[in-house]
């Protein structure tokens, strides 16, 4: 599954959100290209269309992912590399993290910073559970007054809270029942109250926060260093030894890398043709290494080859594990993040329609669709959640064709949309405005 997207959004007015960083709410300032200083003192810039973009197209895959027997799963990034959208759902996290909680730390000190992001900690446990009950009471429904041969409690291995309810509750609430569905969430709890530890780190300096995330992502893969495979992990199910399916002190690397670019800790990259021959080169050879459909497609077109290949899948297992963010996911990446920066342009000047033609006008639309769905993660998170199991029950109700798919995965699109418009509407408070 894939902050997948639990991220803090703008929550401000769009004539605030032309106010400098300096003046706007916490979360809500304009993103002063990828690496804008927290400090009081900077300058602010038009809005960055960047993070928001990216987040969205990470959110329009998330659903696609999580329609189950989904043909268009098929085609999406996880199918083709290491990494997929819950790498560029937990960066893009880290980025709008550093906006809106950096800041709170840099202006208004430790204390209060640490404040704000218990609050968030607070909104992202309750949206947890509310997604937790909702869908289960839906998946019951269905059971219950559906008529379905299917059982839809056990699609979602749901049966042990039926079961036993008092106990798996408490589990729910103290994070130690965590079902696989429902597993962004936590660890994206988890990795933002890992933030006042990584301010308070940064005061000694910025190798001090380099040390601690290392260490964490080296206490969640000890096989890096030689020291077996078991690594620091949270239990997900008090009756097995599984883990949480998103490790969060594995993947909390990857969020303060995002954050440390968009802070300023780290430089942004130079533009290189070197550079991006590079890693377009590593995301293109490590396709039959990290992607089985691409593994397929080259081991029928040259068997051989297929052979030589095949070994070097259980050698790199840990490498490329997601659970516990494996470093050949993260080199994937950032691989890939780094062309994406290229081709937004500078400041994202690339991803902006210009221009009055027909085509200019049509991405424009496309622009801000996407954008709005960035824009506003979680509340599109949380539906989209919900949302996917109801279209894959509507979907098994078909011979699941190319069209019928099609037009599922549309209307889910469109419903995400509605969801953005609405979230962004209610967090304007248009009742609190003057006439």
């Amino acid at each position: 599954m894939a902050d997948v997207a639990p991220f803090p959004a703008p929550d401000q007015s769009s004539a605030q959100r032309a106010a400098p960083a300096a003046t706007g709410a916490d979360g809500a300032g304009p993103i002063a290209g990828a690496t804008a200083q927290l400090r009081p003192d900077v300058q602010g810039r038009p809005r960055d269309p960047r993070l928001d973009f990216y987040r969205g197209i990470a959110m329009f895959i998330i659903l696609c992912a999580h329609i189950p027997g989904n043909r268009w799963t098929g085609w999406i990034p996880a199918r083709f590399g290491f990494s997929d959208a819950t790498e560029i759902f937990v960066f893009c996290s880290g980025m709008a993290s550093a906006i809106a909680f950096g800041g709170s730390f840099q202006r208004h000190g430790w204390w209060l910073g640490t404040a704000r992001v218990a609050y968030r900690c607070w909104q992202v446990f309750w949206a947890h559970i509310g997604l937790f009950f909702f869908v289960a009471m839906s998946m019951a429904a269905l059971d219950l007054y559906g008529g379905f041969e299917k059982s839809y409690i056990g699609s979602l291995n749901l049966r042990p809270f039926f079961n036993d309810p008092a106990e798996q509750i408490v589990g729910i609430f103290t994070l130690t029942y965590v079902p696989n569905y429902f597993d962004i969430l936590p660890m994206y709890l988890v990795v933002l109250a890992l933030m006042p530890a990584i301010m308070g780190a940064q005061k000694l300096g910025l190798w001090a926060v380099a040390g601690l995330s290392l260490a964490l992502w080296l206490l969640a893969n000890p096989y890096v260093v030689g020291l077996g495979p078991e690594g620091l992990s949270l239990p997900a199910e008090p009756w097995s030894d599984r883990e949480w399916f998103f490790n969060p002190f594995g993947w909390q690397l990857l969020f303060f890398t995002g954050f440390a670019l968009m802070a300023g800790w780290l430089p942004k990259p130079p533009v290189s043709r070197g550079l991006a021959l590079l890693a377009a080169a590593f995301l293109i050879l490590s396709m039959p290494f990290g992607s089985w459909k691409v593994f397929s497609w080259l081991n029928s077109a040259a068997p051989d080859l297929g052979a030589t290949i095949r070994p070097a899948w259980g050698i790199t297992g840990e490498w490329r594990e997601k659970t516990d963010f494996g470093l050949l996911r993260y080199l994937h990446f950032l691989s890939l993040a780094y062309l994406a920066w290229l081709v937004a342009g500078e400041n994202g000047q690339n991803l902006v329609a210009r221009g009055s033609s027909l085509a200019a006008r049509f991405w424009a639309q496309i622009l801000t669709l996407i954008t709005k769905v960035g824009q506003q993660s979680l509340a599109v998170f949380v539906f989209s959640m919900a949302l996917a199991r109801f279209i894959g029950a509507a979907l098994d109700q078909t011979e699941r064709g190319i069209l019928v798919t099609a037009l599922a995965n549309i209307t889910g699109f469109t419903l995400i949309i509605g969801c953005a418009f609405a979230a962004g509407w209610f967090k304007s408070q248009p009742w609190r405005r003057k006439r």
